[in-house]
């Protein structure tokens, strides 16, 4: 049977829903502004931040519509520890939520009578959060497969990665702040030391413990209490940690002050992993008649145990709800060591860019990545082309991983005391050097609506343009 064609009329009417719905979506879709919005505009004014000091982006995280703000967006920045983003999701996408770092631990000989005869081998495989905590389970293990002392030596691998060893004062001349310490297979606490001090009036003196003990390292035990307000209390305490065989201080501490903790990192990171193997294998009774030393794991020799990290979806809520430098960094080498059986900063950039050519797009806007860490003058990324990899990160069944790693605005992380004016929910990566700062991450709008937000300054006074971001996204948050 031929179906006659509809008429001119019966045509008219069909087509007027569709031209309704189509009317509809036209005005419910947000329309492109021509300029920044004038909360921000004065909110940069304020902070004394040039426009075209900054890029910014809204768009909606699905990437059905087109961007409801677009500011030279397109322009490669530097991003500080916003780059994280990438590390993390690539590293999510490439390796698994579920993935683990493995630290092997060989055994070299017989045990008898609790002596093991030979040496113990302990492999670095690149595990970021090889915390105190941790590594006195790993040495726990050690002693629960009979061994109370070792004949030999304990020997630490770290050949899995290959990193030149660098000046912690070489970025910004604050190398003893832990997030200067440079990434390494077998990283011990992040090569820092966290000092503890504790006031006893009675005896004018506050007291001093050190995780972990260090071997070979002379620590103060007491300082002397002093009068008046808190204030500058690291100041008074007058330390001196250039020498890597002794902590101490010349100065005094505020009594006002109470019970405060002070992380360092160590004056010599190279020694940094024997010392703390070693003090804190002494301190739970293990005894060592060799020395600890750096070295390869023999040819054939099967690991007698080996110690698990926490799975890559945690890892990667410490790295970007606290900005963790060090952390990114052997996550970004990490990939170099799972994709191209490399662990160099040069196998982690071909991983990246492939990755990159690969799930979000060939083309103008590729990244430049240096660490992966965002602690680089020399990383870029443009706000567009963040934008694209969040939208597709937002697709991606891993978006609740990535999305709950992010800080969340007046909640937590390095967002804990910037809760948005509107009382909306964000969750957005921060990033702060110098001369760089920004917010890039996931708005949730009032209407239901989920927003990307891109928001980075390049300029001398970066920092001070922070209200001018929060402002952004209190103007996303109320679509």
């Amino acid at each position: 049977m031929t179906v006659a064609p509809p008429s001119e009329h019966r045509r008219s009417r069909l087509a007027r829903p569709l031209a309704f719905v189509l009317a509809l979506a036209a005005a419910a879709a947000p329309v492109l502004a021509q300029g920044l919005p004038n909360e921000v505009e004065a909110a940069l004014a304020r902070a004394k931040v040039p426009r075209d000091a900054v890029t910014m982006l809204v768009v909606d995280a699905e990437g059905v519509q087109p961007p409801r703000l677009a500011w030279r967006s397109q322009v490669p920045v530097n991003p500080a520890s916003i780059m994280k983003l990438v590390t993390t999701y690539a590293a999510l996408d490439l390796l698994g939520p579920a993935f683990t770092w493995q630290t092997p631990v060989y055994v070299d000989g017989p045990v008898r009578n609790g002596v093991l005869e030979g040496n113990l081998y302990i492999q670095g495989q690149g595990d970021p959060k090889l915390v105190i905590e941790r590594l006195w389970l790993l040495l726990r293990r050690v002693k629960g497969l009979g061994i109370q002392a070792v004949q030999g030596d304990i020997v630490l691998d770290r050949s899995a990665f290959e990193v030149a060893d660098s000046d912690p004062n070489a970025f910004d001349g604050e190398g003893q702040r832990p997030y200067n310490a440079a990434p390494d297979a077998l990283l011990v606490n992040f090569k820092s030391v966290v000092m503890t001090f504790v006031p006893d009036r009675g005896a004018q003196t506050a007291r001093v413990s050190y995780e972990p003990p260090l071997a070979g390292v002379a620590m103060q035990a007491a300082v002397p209490l002093a009068t008046g307000e808190c204030g500058d209390w690291r100041s008074a305490l007058g330390s001196d940690f250039a020498d890597p065989a002794r902590l101490g201080f010349a100065g005094s501490f505020p009594a006002a002050c109470g019970e405060k903790t002070w992380a360092v990192a160590y004056a010599d990171p190279r020694s940094y992993a024997e010392r703390a193997v070693g003090g804190l294998w002494a301190e739970i009774g293990g005894r060592l008649q060799g020395q600890v030393r750096d070295g390869r794991v023999p040819a054939g020799l099967r690991p007698a145990f080996e110690a698990a990290s926490p799975p890559l979806a945690e890892v990667i809520r410490d790295i970007n709800k606290y900005s963790n430098n060090v952390m990114a960094q052997q996550l970004f080498l990490t990939l170099g060591l799972q994709q191209k059986k490399r662990g160099t900063l040069d196998a982690s950039r071909a991983t990246l860019r492939q990755w990159w050519n690969e799930r979000i797009g060939t083309g103008e806007g590729q990244p430049v990545i240096d660490n992966g860490s965002g602690l680089s003058r020399d990383e870029r990324i443009s706000a567009a082309a963040l934008g694209r990899m969040l939208q597709v990160a937002w697709r991606s069944p891993l978006m609740p991983e990535l999305a709950s790693s992010l800080p969340a605005s007046g909640v937590d992380g390095t967002l804990r005391k910037r809760a948005l004016r509107s009382g909306g929910a964000a969750h957005l990566k921060t990033g702060t050097l110098r001369d760089a700062a920004g917010v890039a991450g996931y708005v949730h709008g009032t209407s239901g609506r989920r927003w990307v937000v891109v928001a980075i300054a390049n300029h001398a006074n970066a920092v001070a343009a922070r209200p001018a971001f929060d402002a952004l996204v209190d103007w996303a948050a109320q679509d």
